[in-house]
């Protein structure tokens, strides 16, 4: 296949399958086991197996994953082997070393990214070292607005930076 334009941007989901699928071929039942709740995907980013499915079909329509041979199924048709291509690789390599730039999104971005990156044994000193950054210009946003009498909402998001900052130093010391 090749790489659709019209598409939108990948979803975490796509990343996510993108990601298990580049640690070795696999068919998309096993995908989707790896990202089930109990999964060792599946704990940082979940997806539903029709939800699976349908980022394996835009990762193929993207041209980073290919079907590269069959397998009998248990109780049905034949699975399709689906393996990443050099293109997929290289645009999860690539994801993996932009850092994410919403608070709100590093829970589960930042997590699957670092997961990823020891999975595949990609650097991140650069991507901690600009995730750093961010995480500070929030935190001092943030906190130049605090005030004694702060609504829960800010209170809240001034400790996630906090705690972020505390995470990433701690992942660089690794």
């Amino acid at each position: 296949m090749t790489t659709d334009p019209e598409l939108p941007p990948p979803l975490l989901g796509e990343w996510a399958s993108l990601g298990i699928l580049c640690t070795s071929p696999m068919h998309g039942w096993a995908v989707s086991v790896r990202l089930r709740p109990d999964g060792d995907v599946g704990r940082i980013w979940h997806l539903s197996r029709p939800l699976t499915y349908r980022s394996l079909d835009q990762l193929t329509r993207r041209g980073w994953i290919r079907p590269v041979g069959h397998e009998p199924g248990d109780a049905g048709p034949n699975r399709t082997i689906l393996d990443a291509t050099p293109s997929g690789r290289a645009r999860l390599q690539q994801w993996v070393g932009e850092p994410v730039h919403h608070l709100r999104d590093l829970r589960s971005e930042l997590l699957l990214k670092l997961v990823f990156a020891d999975l595949h044994g990609i650097e991140i000193a650069a991507l901690l070292e600009a995730q750093r950054e961010i995480v500070d210009q929030h935190a001092a946003a943030i906190a130049a607005q605090a005030t004694a009498d702060d609504d829960v909402v800010t209170l809240w998001r001034l400790e996630t930076a906090r705690a972020a900052r505390r995470f990433i130093d701690r992942v660089a010391r690794r």
